[in-house]
């Protein structure tokens, strides 16, 4: 029954980041970020036990293990928790959550999803607070060629204009990073529509780039990239699991929407090509990205920030009301 695997299937960990971070001269001089997550890597063979419901109940139980961390640069929770921003000051702290009652796994791209969605709405707001333009203010923070390249190229299919303001209902917003900080290097441009009556939010266009070192296979890549992009406005905009203090209230599509063929945009994808670069994987890399320039675009359309996903219309009638 749909509803006995929906109830008692492993959930993706839930996460809490706490950003603060201080700017003088349009330039960011101080940086703090603390995330607070179970492991996310409760997988069925881990080694220290078994993540597996019926192994619980057998006569000899098969329990799973401790919680563990992965070593950086993949991390678990804390994976792209390190910002590559070049920053004067920074100190990032994973607080590792031991017990959790909840079964949970490894949900696509572990941590990184939240974790840039909140680096990226924080470096929005820094942005706003030095009177820089968004895109102006994330290539002051970087080095790294590569970096910029891939920003410079997604501000241009999207043809941004520098200080750019939304309309109260519409507005665009960017999303950076580097998956792991070692793989694929990403830039997200999301344009939104806002339903102020209904609080829905559209996306009817998307515009990214990568890098992902030599391409092999353009058209598989751009697949990769369109796919994380498409599964994370589907987490962005619906995807959570309801409950309350008796148990698992999602147990259909009904109570856990998910995002719908109509409303998948209109994706644009620069592919940068570094034929003396080693490939490297992009298949979770637009996720984080896409979270962070959404809830950009929407702060851009309405003036008003949410830092909870996803943008149920609940939320956003709240945030605008």
């Amino acid at each position: 029954m749909r509803d006995d695997e929906f109830k008692w299937e492993p959930y993706g960990p839930a996460m809490t980041m706490k950003v603060k971070g201080a700017v003088a001269g349009g330039r960011v001089v101080d940086w703090t970020f603390d995330v607070w997550s179970q492991s996310h890597n409760m997988r069925p063979g881990d080694p220290d036990g078994i993540n597996l419901l019926g192994s619980w109940y057998l006569a000899d139980a098969k329990l799973p293990g401790p919680a563990r961390q992965a070593a950086q640069p993949n991390g678990a929770g804390d994976r792209n928790a390190i910002t590559l921003y070049d920053f004067p000051r920074q100190r990032t702290t994973h607080h590792l959550i031991m017990d959790n009652p909840v079964r949970t796994s490894a949900l696509r791209a572990l941590g990184a999803y939240a974790n840039v969605f909140a680096i990226e709405s924080f470096m929005d707001e820094l942005a706003a607070a030095a009177g820089i333009d968004p895109v102006a203010f994330r290539l002051a923070h970087i080095k790294d060629e590569r970096e910029r390249a891939v920003i410079e190229a997604a501000a241009k299919a999207a043809a941004w204009k520098p200080g750019e303001k939304g309309d109260g209902r519409r507005g665009r917003g960017i999303g950076y990073a580097r998956y792991k900080t070692v793989a694929t290097y990403i830039a997200v441009i999301a344009e939104v529509e806002v339903n102020r009556t209904t609080g829905i939010v559209k996306v009817p266009r998307i515009w990214t780039s990568a890098d992902a070192g030599q391409i092999i296979n353009p058209d598989g890549l751009t697949n990769q990239i369109e796919g994380g992009v498409i599964q994370s406005m589907s987490w962005t905009l619906h995807e959570h699991v309801r409950f309350d203090r008796n148990g698992i209230l999602s147990e259909d599509w009904m109570n856990y929407p998910i995002l719908t063929m109509p409303d998948v945009p209109k994706v644009e994808t620069v592919l940068i090509n570094r034929p003396n670069e080693r490939a490297l994987g992009a298949g979770e890399a637009a996720q984080g990205p896409t979270a962070a320039a959404i809830a950009n675009a929407f702060a851009a359309a309405t003036g008003r920030r949410i830092r909870e996903l996803p943008l149920t219309p609940e939320r956003v009638k709240a945030a605008l009301a």
